[in-house]
């Protein structure tokens, strides 16, 4: 028979069970990473988070306002997003195509971005 696993840093609780890479605990619902400490989950995840940098390699976190460096053509709008551009209130995502910056733009609405495009005003 397998080992039991550990109680949970949380509660304290023995009827912690395997969930993927992280162990679970059905009493609290605290989830921690086995033969690590209670705050293992945080670390994780933000292990798990790729830093996102923009064209000139400044790290841009969420909320940040960036500056679109060179004009980008919207498919089925006229004009493009002209060079110079200030976007307020970024809000960092997964990438979706090569797009890791959701945001909204005055005049567009909202749009996703790439990093490479923008750089931090």
């Amino acid at each position: 028979m397998s080992e039991p696993f550990p109680l949970c840093p949380e509660c304290s609780s023995e009827h912690a069970y395997e969930m993927g890479p992280l162990l679970v605990c059905p009493m609290c619902g605290h989830e921690w990473a086995p033969g690590v400490g209670g705050d293992a989950v945080a670390s994780a995840e933000g292990a798990n988070e790729s830093v996102v940098k923009d064209a000139v390699g400044n790290v841009l976190a969420d909320g940040d306002t960036v500056v679109v460096t060179t004009s980008i053509k919207v498919k089925g709008s006229p004009q493009g997003i002209k060079a110079g551009t200030k976007v307020r209130g970024i809000r960092l995502i997964d990438p979706v195509n090569g797009h890791d910056i959701d945001c909204k733009i005055d005049g567009f609405g909202a749009m996703l971005l790439k990093s490479s495009l923008v750089k931090k005003a």
